[in-house]
C-alpha cells in the first residue's frame, strides 16, 4: 500500500500508464467550457484543477491519461449552416486549447503521432465531432473537418439526420440511406473513424455491412447489462471482430446500471408529461434536478462498469475494446469514476479480476491506436482507388 493509500492492483495500473498512452475515446470539455462562458479560455486555468469541470491537466496526469478525443460537440438544435458554424468554432476552441498549453498537449493526427506526443510527456489530443448535423449533409464539409484534424465522426447524435437514424429518436430512415451509406465511403476513404454510437442498431449493421476500415463507438457500453438504446446489442459486438473495429464503454450511469436507466426512463416519463423534448439537455438537467430532489438518484459503480468492458471483451473479444468516459458530457459518473483521474482504479480492478497487464494494455489505448492504423492503411489504399465523393444528398436520396 502506497501513501495515497492505493493498493498493490491500482499501483500496477501506475505503471503500466507510464508506459503506454491511455486513450480515451470521448470527453466534452470544449463544450462545457463554452456552456461555463469560458469559450475565450480567459477566466480560467487548465493546469489548475478547475472545480466546474471532471476534466483539467492535473487530473489528466493524476488519472494516467495519455491521449483524449476530444469531442467538437454542438447540439442538434442546430442545423445547416448553424451547426457547421458551431462546430468549426468548438474545432477552434480545442486547437486554441492546445496552443494555449504547449508543454502539456499537442494535436494529434496519426496513430504515430499520439505515441510520439505521449513519449515527450505530453497529452495527445485528437478531435472527433459528435454528429452528423455537423456536416450539414455536405461531403466538402465532412472533407473540411478532417482537414482541420477531426478524426472520427460519431453519425447521429440523440436525433436522427436526414440519412441517418438515432438510437434515441423515431426510426426515419430504416438504418442508413443511400447518402449516408456514401458518407461512411467517403469517411474511409479519407481516414475518418466512424463512430457508431448514439446510432440505432440498423445504423449500426448498415455501417458494418458497408465498412471498408474498422468502426468504433467511441462511448458506449453493453446493452445486454443495461437495456438502454445508447448501448450496443450483443449481435453488433459480435461483427466487430470480422471488421476489426472496437466498442469504447463509457462511464454514464444510466448507460451502465439498469436501476439508473429505470429512473431515467421516469425521467423522460415526466418531461413528455410536461410537452417538453426529453433529449433537449439543459432542459432534461433541469427537470432531472427537480426530480432528485424530490427522489434520491440511483447510484452506478465501478464495478458495474467493469462488468460492461468484461461483457464486451467476453463477446467481441479482448481485441475490441477500450475505453470512452463521456467526462463533462454528464453529471451522472459511477461512484468511484468520478473525474479523469480515475482510471488507474478501474484498470486496477480489472487486475483484481484476473486481467493481465498485456490485456489492460489493449483495452486503454492498443486497440483504439491499432484501429487509428488500420484506418490509415485503409484510406492509403482507397484514396488510390477512387476520387473525392460529388454525392449530393438530394441526388441520392431524392427530395
Amino acid at each position: 500500500m502506497s501513501e495515497r493509500g492505493y493498493g498493490e492492483p491500482e499501483e500496477r495500473a501506475r505503471g503500466l500508464l507510464a508506459k503506454l498512452p491511455l486513450l480515451d475515446g470521448h470527453n466534452d470539455l470544449p463544450w462545457a467550457l463554452r456552456e461555463a462562458g469560458y469559450a475565450g479560455l480567459e477566466g480560467t486555468d487548465l493546469s489548475e484543477r478547475v472545480s466546474f469541470t471532471q476534466t483539467d491537466l492535473p487530473r489528466l496526469a493524476d488519472g494516467g491519461v495519455g491521449a483524449q478525443f476530444w469531442s467538437v460537440y454542438v447540439p442538434t438544435a442546430l442545423a445547416g449552416e448553424a451547426a457547421v458554424a458551431a462546430t468549426l468554432e468548438q474545432i477552434d476552441l480545442v486547437l486554441r486549447m492546445i496552443r494555449r498549453y504547449p508543454g502539456r498537449l499537442e494535436l494529434a493526427l496519426t496513430a504515430d503521432d499520439v505515441q510520439r506526443i505521449f513519449t515527450a510527456g505530453r497529452v495527445a489530443s485528437l478531435l472527433g465531432a459528435e454528429g452528423g448535423h455537423s456536416i450539414a449533409s455536405s461531403m466538402g464539409v465532412l472533407r473540411a473537418l478532417y482537414a482541420l484534424g477531426v478524426r472520427y465522426l460519431t453519425l447521429t447524435h440523440n436525433a436522427n439526420v436526414p440519412w441517418a437514424d438515432s438510437a434515441t429518436d423515431q426510426p426515419r430512415a430504416g438504418g442508413l440511406t443511400e447518402f449516408g451509406r456514401a458518407v461512411v465511403r467517403e469517411m474511409q476513404r479519407l481516414g475518418m473513424l466512424a463512430d457508431l454510437s448514439h446510432v440505432s442498431p440498423a445504423t449500426m449493421s448498415d455501417a458494418l455491412d458497408v465498412a471498408e476500415a474498422p468502426v468504433i463507438f467511441s462511448h458506449s457500453s453493453a446493452r445486454a447489462l443495461c437495456d438502454h438504446p445508447r448501448n450496443v446489442p450483443d449481435g453488433i459486438l459480435a461483427r466487430l471482430p470480422g471488421n476489426g473495429g472496437v466498442c469504447m464503454v463509457t462511464f454514464v450511469s444510466s448507460f451502465v446500471s439498469p436501476e439508473c436507466w429505470a429512473w431515467e426512463r421516469g425521467l423522460t416519463a415526466e418531461m413528455e408529461r410536461r410537452g417538453a423534448d426529453p433529449w433537449e439537455l439543459s432542459g432534461r438537467d433541469r427537470v432531472r434536478r427537480e426530480l432528485a430532489a424530490a427522489s434520491p438518484v440511483p447510484r452506478a459503480t465501478l464495478a458495474q462498469v467493469a462488468a460492461h468492458i468484461e461483457h464486451v471483451r467476453e463477446v467481441a473479444g479482448v481485441d475490441h475494446v477500450g475505453l470512452g468516459g463521456d467526462f463533462d458530457g454528464t453529471d451522472q459518473l459511477p461512484d468511484g469514476l468520478a473525474d479523469v483521474s480515475c482510471y488507474p482504479a478501474l484498470l486496477g480492478e480489472l487486475l483484481r479480476r484476473g486481467w493481465t497487464e498485456g490485456d489492460c494494455a489493449k483495452l486503454a489505448g492498443g486497440n483504439i491506436l491499432r484501429v487509428l492504423r488500420d484506418a490509415e492503411a485503409a484510406a492509403r489504399e482507397l484514396s488510390g482507388q477512387r476520387p473525392p465523393s460529388a454525392a449530393l444528398i438530394g441526388d441520392l436520396d431524392g427530395p
